[in-house]
């Protein structure tokens, strides 16, 4: 039980309730799929099928329209799969590809910064058919929204197989520990067979209420990364030698969400706990959940999540009861740097002699476009590859483990259907937005959208200063809920409102310092001018090799963010 001078008193959030009286995640969610008046879920259940993958969401470019002609808005689900590192393989694919242009109201594959892929604008009619067409193919949605430990992340790393192949294998381990073990998806989805009493799915890691907040969960192969360790409750860090995984270093408390106006929220890094053996892994990762179970905000959501427990009741203390739970003392910390992030666009070749190509996808967004088909073109792919694919936190696409006699005609078709642009600048491959408007209920402005002619502008503003080859870590967000991981960006916008971001700089290359705000609640030509001066002065004065986000703070322009509760706002 957990030291009641940590627990948080006052009436409980009204998600708790919804928790609590959801008969283990239930509700009514099948009475309301035969409900033909809406084409949405009522009441707690629009809550409740989060824990199911699923948002619900309307189309806002067409919103007012329907209004007036006295219609519900255009509802519809958004699907996030649960796909621990990212790993999926061309059967799969050809599956997901299939059912996305014939069931979705926006034909796509979204590939997300969670290293999985969404679906976009599936009516209600359609939501058995999806998931009972994901089960089949070894796909499930179950945990990745909700008050749970959602997508466990992993490096992309091909080239060194056997520790990704490794590290890769712990990522699902984890996922699988930390699920939910009620059958209420399996029920409502797949017709499964209803137990007689819900008492035998007993909760022994997430509790009767689940978590207090969202839970995320990665695991990286320094030097690279790409999974932004500082955006995540908890990070284990892959420690080798002689190229066999030996134990990780494992960071907790990450996490970039915050709210306009609310300086009790903020974006913070990670804390380094120490280093910990294989085998205790798993203990580890329930030791941490469960702490942040019993010691998390149940009061106030916005105050929730593991950063804020951890600003609460002190590093020091989670960290012991961590260790008392786990039956573990951490070590000191191995010796470790982060050098990249992004993903290495392109052919590599791997340890063992196969070939990998990573495919940038601007925003994710896997689409038949004008002159682009790339949708078509991977699953063109799909057909003839004999690796699997990987879905990168950066929104991209891996086809690995391709074989060198395969490499010749995987490289054609991706060129013929604008996978492949070799005119494609680094500052584009280093650019990223989250979905936001016209789905996302909680954009305030645009992202997706509007990153691709943000980033001409970016390009032309970094050609005219004499850095053509140069680039900036640039990320757009719709609000500031961090989807798009704009807080660990050298530059990063984030909605404030129609056509206004809120400009924060200082962030550095290798993801480990949070930007700080420069200007608020500007419009776009003005965050091109700001940028314009500030490039100039970085072309004339930077250092050797001096990245962006590092001339910024040495220069004065911004100060750096180094405690982040403490000189955020500051």
């Amino acid at each position: 039980m957990a030291d009641k001078k940590f627990i948080v008193e006052g009436k409980p959030a009204v998600n708790e309730r919804i928790k609590g009286e959801s008969n283990k995640l239930r509700g009514t969610i099948s009475k309301d799929l035969t409900d033909d008046l809406t084409g949405g879920f009522t009441d707690d259940n629009f809550q409740l099928i989060r824990f199911h993958g699923m948002y619900q969401q309307d189309d806002r470019d067409i919103r007012a329209e329907r209004a007036k002609q006295k219609l519900e808005p255009l509802q519809n689900l958004m699907l996030r799969a649960r796909l621990p590192g990212g790993i999926i393989k061309p059967e799969q694919w050809l599956a997901i590809d299939d059912f996305a242009g014939e069931n979705t109201l926006y034909g796509s594959i979204r590939l997300t910064t969670r290293q999985t892929f969404q679906f976009h604008g599936v009516l209600k009619p359609k939501l058995k058919t999806m998931h009972q067409m994901l089960n089949k193919v070894g796909i499930d949605s179950i945990a990745t929204a909700g008050d749970v430990n959602r997508n466990v992340l992993c490096t992309s790393n091909p080239v060194e197989s056997e520790v990704h192949q490794q590290a890769y294998e712990w990522a699902k381990r984890i996922s699988e520990h930390l699920l939910p073990k009620t059958r209420a998806y399996a029920e409502i989805w797949l017709d499964g067979e209803k137990l007689e009493s819900t008492k035998l799915e007993e909760e022994p890691v997430l509790g009767g209420k689940y978590l207090p907040r969202k839970f995320k969960t990665t695991v990286v192969i320094p030097p690279l990364n790409d999974v932004d360790v500082h955006a995540n409750d908890l990070n284990f860090v892959a420690i080798s030698e002689n190229g066999q995984l030996v134990g990780f270093n494992v960071l907790v408390g990450g996490g970039l969400a915050m709210t306009h106006g609310d300086k009790t929220t903020f974006p913070r890094k990670a804390d380094d706990f120490g280093f910990i053996p294989l085998d205790k892994t798993l203990a580890v990762a329930e030791a941490v959940v469960t702490t942040q179970r019993d010691w998390g905000n149940r009061v106030n959501r916005k105050n929730a999540k593991t950063k804020y427990t951890l600003e609460r009741v002190g590093v020091e203390n989670f960290r012991a009861e961590v260790e008392k739970r786990a039956d573990v003392a951490f070590a000191e910390s191995r010796p470790y740097e982060f050098t990249e992030r992004g993903d290495r666009i392109g052919w590599v070749e791997g340890i063992d002699g196969k070939f990998h190509l990573t495919l940038f996808i601007e925003n994710g967004r896997i689409l038949d476009f004008p002159g682009k088909p790339l949708k078509t073109g991977c699953a063109e792919i799909a057909r003839v590859h004999d690796g699997d694919f990987r879905l990168t936190a950066n929104q991209n696409l891996i086809v690995a483990g391709v074989s060198p006699s395969k490499k010749e005609q995987i490289e054609q078709i991706a060129r013929e259907h604008g996978l492949i642009e070799d005119a494609v600048s680094k500052q584009r491959t280093d650019s990223m937005a989250c979905v936001s408007l016209p789905t996302c209920p909680l954009a305030m402005a645009e992202a997706e959208r509007y990153l691709p002619d943000a980033v001409t502008e970016l390009e032309g503003l970094l050609t005219k200063h004499g850095l053509p080859e140069q680039s900036i870590v640039f990320r757009v967000t719709g609000c500031p809920n961090g989807c798009g991981r704009a807080m660990l960006a050298e530059v990063g916008l984030v909605g404030k409102g129609p056509g206004k971001y809120n400009l924060h700089l200082g962030g550095d290359r290798e993801g480990t310092r949070i930007p700080k705000m420069y200007k608020e609640n500007i419009g776009e030509q003005e965050i091109m001018q700001h940028l314009d001066g500030l490039i100039g002065r970085w072309a004339k004065e930077r250092e050797t090799n001096e990245a962006f986000g590092d001339f910024v703070v040495r220069a004065g322009v911004i100060a750096p963010v180094i405690n982040s509760a403490k000189d955020f706002y500051d």
